[in-house]
């Protein structure tokens, strides 16, 4: 009895089962895509609905009218004269003006308080007025359109995070105070615009959520990149290209690169401590500085870029190293004429992931004094670079620390503001990795 012959066109029942094992392969594969997808899908649109907000500020125009007598007590006119007036007199006068054009404008105030009416107005203004004067004195005397802020609770009702309801509980806003800010509304005295001054102003106290904003964590984050790119990318190159194409292969080479995969999974508060007691405690920099910031961090990003860099130099052609010693380049020329350019794709690779990774981080910075609360700008560098400053990582834990909520929304536009300083760093290493992609 002859064996029954097998088509190549008929699957059996083997192959049919294999072939429903590589269908629900793929199916699972599809699903964790669309999980995934999902899931950050979620994440964006939860990081913009609260966040993007934070770029429309409640504002309040009135005209203000700068009497020297109260303005200039000294009645010189010059600098130091009208330093001596404080920011609590400016917003006195702007309360004043308040109530005035309300009059003016025969806005009925709901029987409020003269100091409920100055409470819709941010502590905020009465010190940008006084900074305004003093950048200049010919104001004084004339009368001004004041753009000032609203206070975090009228903001949060224009928002829709506040409500007639919640304002009934809520000691710091009545109920009267969010229908009068309706009027003015109504009367073109009151309304959202673009908030500059959360990427341009620095942190604000507790009592000003209105005014708070990310500029010095701006500039902190950006010379901190600055300082972890001029450090971490030479040396972590140059460790790589020694120890993939120079070092000899024996115990001491082995125990470094032992060492540095080691490295590279330890915690980063570990780098912290390390920071604090190397940079601060032992060198003596100051806390909060940029410089140390990006000590630390590069210190944590070194085997970030070195492990990539390795193995972008092992991944080219061994056939390219011959070609170049046979021609008559020396073992260096090879290198860096051939190898390395043919490997930067792959070290920007290594090097995009390392600086991402230390931009976000918050760990390190808070054991080296950078959760500070600093209202002073850093200056240029190189001096820039030992003044105090914080972080957008940092920036984004406080906020998320304090109770209202007006920075809990800050602290959502800071992420938005985070990861497009992410974005702009990674659109820049594509574009340089591509120039070498097209290069060679």
């Amino acid at each position: 009895m002859t064996a029954p012959t097998r088509s190549l066109l008929v699957a059996d029942a083997r192959t049919k089962a294999r072939n429903r094992a590589e269908a629900r392969f793929r199916a699972y594969g599809l699903a964790a895509i669309l999980l995934s997808v999902t899931l950050l899908g979620i994440l964006l649109v939860s990081i913009l609905s609260n966040g993007l907000s934070a770029f429309r500020q409640t504002e309040i125009a009135i005209p203000v009218t700068l009497d020297a007598a109260l303005v200039d007590k000294g009645g010189k006119g010059d600098p130091a004269s009208l330093r001596a007036t404080s920011a609590t007199a400016y917003g006195k006068l702007i309360a004043k003006a308040l109530k005035d054009e309300l009059a003016r404008r025969s806005i009925p105030t709901g029987g409020l308080s003269d100091k409920d009416i100055a409470a819709l107005i941010s502590e905020q203004a009465g010190a940008d007025l006084r900074n305004r004067v003093l950048g200049d004195p010919r104001l004084v005397g004339q009368t001004v359109t004041v753009d000032g802020l609203a206070t975090g609770r009228i903001d949060g009702y224009f928002k829709g995070r506040v409500t007639l309801e919640s304002a009934e509980k809520d000691s710091k806003i009545k109920p009267e105070q969010l229908h009068l800010a309706d009027a003015m509304r109504d009367a073109g005295m009151m309304a959202l615009r673009f908030n500059s001054g959360f990427l341009t102003n620095p942190d604000a106290s507790e009592k000003r959520p209105e005014a708070a904003g990310l500029g010095v964590a701006i500039v902190g984050s950006l010379y901190m990149m600055i300082v972890v790119l001029g450090l971490s990318l030479p040396i972590g190159v140059a460790a790589a290209v020694y120890l993939e194409e120079f070092a000899p292969k024996n115990r001491f080479t082995d125990l470094i690169e032992v060492n540095i995969a080691n490295l590279a999974a330890v915690p980063s508060i570990v780098f912290g401590i390390l920071g604090l007691a190397a940079f601060i405690n032992f060198a003596g920099l100051p806390r909060s500085a940029p410089l140390v910031g990006g000590l630390v961090l590069t210190l944590m990003t070194l085997p970030r870029i070195i492990i990539p860099a390795r193995a972008a130099l092992k991944a080219v052609p061994p056939s390219i190293r011959d070609a170049a010693l046979g021609i008559g380049a020396s073992r260096m020329q090879s290198v860096f004429h051939h190898v390395l350019p043919l490997a930067a794709p792959g070290i920007l690779t290594g090097m995009i992931i390392g600086l991402a990774q230390a931009l976000g981080e918050t760990a390190p910075l808070l054991l080296i004094g950078m959760v500070a609360f600093v209202r002073d700008m850093p200056g240029l560098p190189p001096g820039g670079f030992l003044d105090p400053a914080t972080a957008l990582p940092v920036q984004v834990y406080n906020w998320t620390q304090r109770a209202d909520p007006a920075f809990t929304e800050r602290a959502s536009g800071a992420i938005i503001v985070l990861l497009a300083f992410l974005l702009i760093m990674n659109a820049a290493a594509i574009l340089l990795r591509r120039r070498f992609e097209r290069r060679w």
